[in-house]
């Protein structure tokens, strides 16, 4: 594809002149982006189709090497144009070409220490971050990072479909901030976020009858913290936030620490005149590269869990035999067993029940607290992941016992400290072939890419919340419906489980209600339906008719399955089970959702 690069620097014609633009568009030409430092404040409009999506927006950081909000001048930039092609197993596109145009601008501040800021713009997405240099003496070699000025601006005419950042150590155990929260559909901007504390990432909003955009990032590991949007401020947007210092029970910073030169991650933004590019984006794998080799082959699976049906009582050794039994009968890949195992079963019994298991053709996942110090959740087995020696000691004996992988929960916050332990716990599983999934967690953020042996986050209001409440049953539709343009936009969810077709009577009657025998079709397409939540925005939209039509998968669908638990050795003979896959397009290509029965 011939590719044309729209990139021009402004002739510096004095130091005090006028203000120096920078354009870049992406290889089709619809997407424009221009940088302009206009008042020595850097800023960048976005620009689809003819139509303004993004109003001036603020760029900059503030560092202890100096600071790169104010006082900025354009100096220089240089284009390139990008072309590559990778493969991946678990994420919405086994294939990706990724093709876009970069600009790499070089800024100077006031007192002449530079900075790079650089842009990559596909046909469907904006990508932008920024990198610090070392000054004269070949130093500083490292900085602190205070905040950035980084700010996304909207027509104001613009609504939103984003969901609340959580005050933190609050809710169940203190385990908050969780990503568990609640989206509002077509909310004003001026609306102040539930809690004071922003809104978590991605964030989806509605340009009036131009458009929409998602706002996001990627490429976030143990290289800096996780960030979200602070509330919306008149002429100035929404602008990324650090973690709050109180996160982490206090613990850790909430600023950054940054090798230099180093980069920042990448800040995202898709564009598109529908919903379609929203759902089918890939810009959080296009913009980072596997941090090291896979162990072993890691291949995607599907997986019984007891906790859904019975909670913690379940995590007993007769009761998860039943349920290594069901994956046998079903043909999955593996059984989850929850948190408590360790009190409730016992690791002698685990290592019977894995090799039962592996007698049954199936494979052991074993769920662990993340922590010993930063919240209370009491679950077991604790303190075994978030120091290097007690995880070495515990992923040793899980590979000798062959478990094939690990559900680590309860983190609750941002900081680079725990972004850190996210990593090391990925990173030292994949030593031992170990594959892992997060709960009570944060969002990911191109992990898929990034870390061979991930599986999926939770870091969403899911559908265990039905149990906790008759709200969350009745929203639960809404919740659902949301995510393949949200949440499931960004990256896979672990939102896979099993129902059953004879609810038993500790089920809300909402939710039998809203899907007994009930598809999302239905749910969408009758303009008489509320007790699944469906909003009108959404039942008249083409894509997700697209997404539920064609692809073919269906919130919460029920129907009679032709095995029954007593032949999975269960001798609850009168409750028939089946898979009901809650998946967006997100989760599509990763193998974890097989057909639905007929």
């Amino acid at each position: 594809m011939k590719k044309t690069i729209l990139c021009s620097l402004a002739a510096l014609m004095t130091a005090s002149a006028m203000a120096t633009d920078v354009k870049v568009a992406s290889p089709d030409g619809k997407l424009q982006v221009t940088i302009s430092d206009e008042g020595g404040k850097p800023t960048y409009v976005v620009n689809y189709d003819g139509k303004q999506m993004m109003t001036p927006s603020a760029l900059g950081l503030n560092t202890n090497i100096g600071d790169f909000t104010q006082g900025l001048t354009i100096k220089d930039s240089k284009e390139n144009s990008i072309d590559s092609k990778y493969t991946m197993s678990r994420t919405k596109a086994s294939e990706v070409h990724y093709q876009a145009n970069e600009v790499n601008i070089t800024m100077e501040n006031a007192k002449k220490w530079p900075l790079t800021v650089t842009f990559r713009v596909s046909n469907s997405d904006v990508a932008f971050r920024y990198t610090l240099h070392r000054g004269k003496g070949n130093n500083p070699k490292c900085a602190v990072i205070y905040s950035e000025a980084s700010a996304f601006n909207f027509p104001d005419y613009t609504t939103t479909f984003i969901c609340p950042q959580s005050k933190t150590m609050v809710g169940w155990e203190r385990t908050k901030p969780s990503y568990e929260e609640e989206y509002t559909a077509d909310a004003a901007m001026d609306v102040k976020s539930k809690f004071g504390e922003g809104y978590t990432f991605p964030c989806l909003f509605h340009v009036g009858n131009d458009g929409w955009v998602l706002v996001s990032e990627t490429g976030t590991g143990s290289n800096y913290a996780g960030c979200h949007l602070s509330d919306y401020e008149k002429g100035k947007g929404y602008t990324v936030a650090f973690p709050n210092k109180t996160e982490m029970n206090g613990l850790g910073s909430e600023y950054v620490g940054i090798m230099v030169p180093g980069s920042t991650p990448w800040r995202t933004i898709t564009v598109g005149s529908n919903l379609k590019p929203i759902v089918e984006t890939t810009v959080a794998y296009d913009l980072v590269e596997p941090l090291y080799k896979p162990s072993r082959e890691y291949k995607p699976g599907r997986y019984t869990w007891s906790w859904l049906m019975w909670q913690d009582n379940s995590v007993n050794y007769n009761d998860q035999v039943k349920f290594i039994d069901l994956a046998a009968t079903m043909g999955y890949e593996y059984c989850l067993v929850d948190g408590l195992w360790d009190k409730q079963i016992g690791r002698e019994k685990v290592e019977e029940l894995s090799r039962y298991a592996q007698s049954k053709g199936v494979k052991l996942m074993l769920w662990y607290n993340s922590n010993g110090y930063w919240n209370d959740a009491p679950q077991g087995p604790r303190g075994r992941m978030h120091t290097s020696i007690a995880r070495e000691e515990e992923m040793a004996w899980m590979e000798k016992n062959n478990i094939a992988g690990i559900k680590v929960d309860f983190f609750g916050s941002d900081k680079q400290e725990m972004m850190k332990l996210y990593e090391d716990i990925l990173s030292d599983a994949n030593r031992h072939g170990l594959q892992v999934i997060f709960h009570g967690c944060t969002i990911p953020r191109g992990w898929e890419r990034m870390y061979p042996n991930y599986v999926a986050s939770e870091a969403l209001l899911a559908s265990e919340n039905v149990r906790f409440s008759d709200h969350h049953a009745r929203q639960e539709g809404f919740e659902l419906t949301m995510h393949p343009f949200s949440r499931k936009s960004l990256g896979i969810g672990a939102l896979i489980v099993l129902f059953a077709t004879k609810l038993r009577k500790r089920y809300h009657s909402s939710r039998i209600c809203c899907t007994n025998n009930q598809n999302l079709n239905d749910a969408v397409w009758s303009s008489t339906t509320t007790s699944c939540g469906v909003p009108q925005w959404l039942r008249s939209s083409s894509i997700l008719r697209i997404w539920v039509s064609n692809i073919g998968m269906a919130f919460s669908v029920m129907k009679p399955s032709t095995m029954s638990l007593s032949e999975a050795g269960s001798d609850e003979a009168s409750t028939a089970f089946m898979p009901a896959f809650i998946c967006s397009i997100s989760a599509f290509d990763c193998g974890f959702c097989p057909s639905l029965p007929s």
